[in-house]
């Protein structure tokens, strides 16, 4: 059996973000909410591809996973750090600042027809333990690249909190 680990040696930001979907019967009022995040992350996929070429900003996006749920789709974004996912919040050429004014407009009017949250750990590199086991390809590792999982120990104690050699 293949074991890797995360590639990344730094500290990290996870940034989970939600809809959730109280009135399913009201397709106008939480569609736009539930396009919203996937031309998002587009927009921050074809940024981070750009700057790996030379060709334009680093905004710190490092990469997405979208998962699907009871309530609604869930999204876990990793960042380089807090500063650079504030500074794509709030950047007015981006994509996210309509989405949020929209959101807010929509949820003015017609309280409790979708609803939103996030939470924004910031991970110091000494509290990241992953393992990916043949082949899995999904979360941190994704989004960093992963390296053989003796590279950091043997043993999940071992690899927990160390740096890749």
């Amino acid at each position: 059996m293949e074991h890797r680990t995360h590639a990344l040696e730094d500290d990290v930001v996870v940034f989970n973000i939600s809809m959730t979907i109280a009135k399913p019967h009201r397709v106008d009022l939480w569609w736009p909410v539930f396009v919203a995040m996937p031309r998002m992350i587009s927009e921050l996929k074809h940024s981070r591809r750009g700057a790996e070429r030379g060709e334009g900003e680093d905004l710190g996006f490092l990469g997405a996973t979208t998962l699907m749920g009871r309530r609604g789709p869930w999204v876990v974004q990793y960042w380089c750090s807090t500063e650079n996912l504030y500074d794509y919040a709030a950047n007015p050429d981006a994509r996210h600042l309509p989405a949020w004014k929209a959101y807010n407009a929509v949820g003015r009017k017609h309280p409790g027809a979708v609803g939103i949250w996030h939470e924004t750990p910031a991970v110091p590199a000494a509290g990241i333990k992953t393992l990916y086991g043949n082949g899995a390809d999904v979360g941190l590792g994704a989004a960093t690249g992963t390296v053989e999982v003796t590279r950091r120990g043997h043993r999940a104690r071992e690899r927990m909190g160390s740096k890749v050699a």
